[in-house]
C-alpha cells in the first residue's frame, strides 16, 4: 500500500469522524437512530451509539477494499488495476456520506425526506451496474453464487446482464425518487431492488443448466 496514495481516501474515511467530533456537544443525550418508512423515528438511543456510524460505514469499507488484494486466492482483483481503485474510492466516499448524512440527521433530530437517501442508494446502483462487467471473477465483489464461482463464462455473461439490469434499476430508483410520495416510493424501492438483486441469480442458475446440458 501506497501511504501517499491513500492519503486522500483516507481523509474520507476520517470526514464523519471529525464532523462527530465537532458536534459531539451539540447532541441531546437521546438521538434518533433509527426511522421507518415514512421518515418517522422509531428507536432512540444513547449518542455514543453514533460513534458505530463512521466505524461500520467507510472505516470498514475501506479496510475491507485495502485487504481484499492481499487474501484474493485467484489474484483476479489486481487485474482490475485502476477500475479497482476508482470502485474503491466511489464506495469509500458514498459511505462517508451516509455517515456525515446520519449524523446530521440525528443532530437535527429530523428526516425530512427518505427519498433523499433512496435517490443516492439509486445514483450507487447505477455505478455499480456500470462497474460490474469490468469485475474479473473473485470471491469477495460481484455476483457471487455457486454458478458463476464453478464457471468463468457465466460470470462475465451473468455479470454483463447484471450490469444492465443494476444500471436500469439505478435509473428507476432515482426517477421515482424524484417523483413519487415517499411512503409509495419506500414500497417500489423495495420492489426494485429485489427484482436486481433476483434477475442476475436466476441467470446464472440458467446458464450453469444449459451447460451442463451442452456438455
Amino acid at each position: 500500500m501506497k501511504l501517499k496514495k491513500e492519503l486522500p481516501l483516507i481523509g474520507i474515511v476520517l470526514l464523519p469522524f471529525l464532523y462527530l467530533m465537532y458536534v459531539w456537544n451539540q447532541l441531546p443525550e437521546q438521538v434518533p437512530l433509527h426511522y421507518n418508512l415514512k421518515g418517522e423515528v422509531d428507536r432512540y438511543g444513547d449518542k455514543s451509539e453514533l460513534i458505530m456510524i463512521p466505524i461500520l460505514l467507510p472505516l470498514l469499507i475501506y479496510l475491507i477494499f485495502l485487504a481484499v488484494p492481499y487474501i484474493d486466492p485467484k489474484k483476479q482483483i489486481q487485474k482490475m488495476g485502476n477500475k479497482y481503485d476508482t470502485l474503491k474510492l466511489i464506495l469509500t466516499t458514498f459511505m462517508s456520506a451516509l455517515a456525515l448524512f446520519i449524523i446530521y440527521t440525528a443532530k437535527n433530530q429530523t428526516l425530512t425526506n427518505p427519498n433523499i437517501i433512496f435517490l443516492i442508494i439509486g445514483l450507487l446502483y447505477l455505478i455499480f451496474g456500470n462497474y460490474f462487467k469490468t469485475i474479473k471473477a473473485n470471491y469477495f465483489i460481484g455476483i457471487r453464487t455457486p454458478w458463476t464461482l464453478e464457471s468463468e463464462s457465466i460470470w462475465k455473461e451473468t455479470h454483463k446482464l447484471g450490469g444492465k439490469v443494476w444500471f436500469v434499476g439505478g435509473l428507476l430508483v432515482i426517477v421515482c425518487s424524484l417523483l413519487l410520495d415517499k411512503e409509495i416510493n419506500a414500497k417500489v424501492f423495495l420492489a426494485i431492488t429485489i427484482i436486481i438483486a433476483l434477475i442476475p441469480i436466476v441467470y446464472s442458475y440458467l446458464l450453469y443448466r444449459k451447460e451442463k446440458q451442452t456438455a
